[in-house]
């Protein structure tokens, strides 16, 4: 049942992007076609912003729901221990969670105008499905539109958080009072302290989960695609700063005072974090090959030794006189262009296919992500071994503990034996 439903829920975000990718095709198509020029020129950057806050605003509403349907599921399930319980629902919250949050950016990244139409590509024989083209980039790419993206969900999430933290604990805490009735202000102030506590609002056992689904959710943002958003940790450091001086209020004032536990680790929280840094890895090294054009860049620059000619290099030629076929109006001009490594339609069988530059700079993109994941992998290595875990002087106290401990068991057991075999004497 668990399974199936976080299955259901993912494909209910799954329509949620869908939602926002076609109110954003309606939005630019309207948008370009619009009379003023000012508004047709920044037709794309507008419409990426209220797409993005209309996405916000959907990952903010299912992200309650989630969090709801996620308890009740874990408690279907009935785990054996409160361990168990935990390590189920940190996993089916964050899977929900991932998929709310970065579902939209990882489109854009990776997805979003990967599988356009090309010149060449329709023919008479081409289905009607087959001649639907995907959803392109603008004229210079994903990458701003995915710096935009992610800016906005980032920074929107951390304001809202922090905005009901502030507002939560104050509500619960007046509903509290509220519900007390007759029992006034000044009979708590002359009470003892834990009873003058009790209209604070309660620290539940759960308290401690969303911090951490928040810090690892921030983290997943800060380093998945730091390469398209570089001031991600930056502002990370900000909300953090805010944040420990809004969880010290809420937690000295405005909550009651919590029952301490003690716990072997974070938990699963430590597992999740290891995926994320390996896949922040593999992110940045796609998004800095396939989504910018800092390959592209380096490859022409090798090649051809100058940036003069670069934006003429990457565009191709499309014979006008061709639209014909598909019944569209042809434009007065003989020749358009359009972004891709192509054949001219000259070029006899090649016509329209990929060119040679083409797969060269596919194969340096694909080589780059290669080399970028080896390099970051040794640096890891490096770092683990010149900064372990437990420090060597730690180890030596630990050891010793462990050392005098067997010695006083050994003792023990041997005045244990000699009383024993005074025992059998007697």
């Amino acid at each position: 049942l668990s399974g199936v439903s976080v299955l259901l829920l993912v494909l209910v975000a799954f329509s949620a992007l869908i939602g926002v990718i076609v109110y954003r095709v309606s939005v630019s198509a309207a948008l370009a076609a619009n009379a003023d020029r000012g508004v047709a020129r920044y037709s794309s950057m507008i419409t990426s912003a209220t797409a993005a806050f209309l996405n916000l605003i959907c990952i903010m509403i299912l992200n309650q729901f989630y969090t709801r349907l996620a308890f009740r599921l874990t408690e279907l399930e009935m785990p054996r221990t409160q361990s168990d319980f935990d390590n189920s629902l940190t996993l089916k919250m964050y899977l929900l969670q991932f998929v709310n949050f970065y579902s939209s950016i990882f489109y854009i990244a990776f997805f979003k105008g990967r599988f356009v139409g090309y010149p060449g590509d329709l023919t008479d024989d081409t289905s009607a499905f087959s001649k639907r083209t995907q959803e392109a980039c603008g004229t210079g790419g994903c990458f701003v539109e995915l710096t935009i993206q992610l800016a906005i969900i980032m920074i929107g999430k951390q304001a809202l958080n922090a905005f009901m933290e502030m507002v939560n604990p104050w509500v619960q805490s007046l509903l509290h009072r509220w519900s007390l009735g007759d029992t006034t202000e000044t009979d708590f102030q002359n009470a003892p302290q834990w009873e003058a506590d009790y209209v604070l609002a309660l620290w539940k056992p759960q308290a401690l989960f969303y911090e951490y689904l928040e810090m690892v959710l921030q983290f997943g943002f800060v380093t998945i695609f730091v390469a398209a958003f570089p001031l991600a940790p930056l502002f990370a450091i900000i909300n953090n700063v805010f944040e420990i001086r809004l969880d010290a209020k809420k937690m000295i004032s405005q909550m009651r005072r919590p029952v301490a536990k003690r716990v072997k680790d974070i938990g699963v929280w430590y597992g999740i974090l290891e995926v994320i840094g390996k896949l922040a890895v593999l992110s940045n090294a796609l998004i800095i090959a396939f989504t910018s054009d800092f390959i592209p860049r380096i490859y022409h620059l090798a090649k051809y030794g100058s940036m003069e000619t670069y934006v003429n290099e990457t565009l191709s030629f499309y014979e006008s006189k061709e639209f014909n076929k598909f019944n569209i109006t042809p434009v007065s001009s003989k020749w358009c262009m359009y972004l891709g490594n192509r054949y001219p339609p000259n070029a006899g069988e090649n016509k329209y296919k990929p060119t040679t530059d083409y797969w060269e700079e596919l194969a340096v993109k694909f080589a780059f992500v290669v080399i970028f994941e080896n390099i970051i992998a040794a640096f890891t290595m490096i770092l683990a071994w010149a900064i372990p875990d437990i420090p060597a002087s730690l180890k030596r106290q630990i050891k010793q503990h462990e050392y005098m401990t067997n010695e006083l068991i050994m003792h023990t057991e041997v005045e244990r034996s000699k009383v024993t075999q005074n025992d059998k004497s007697d």
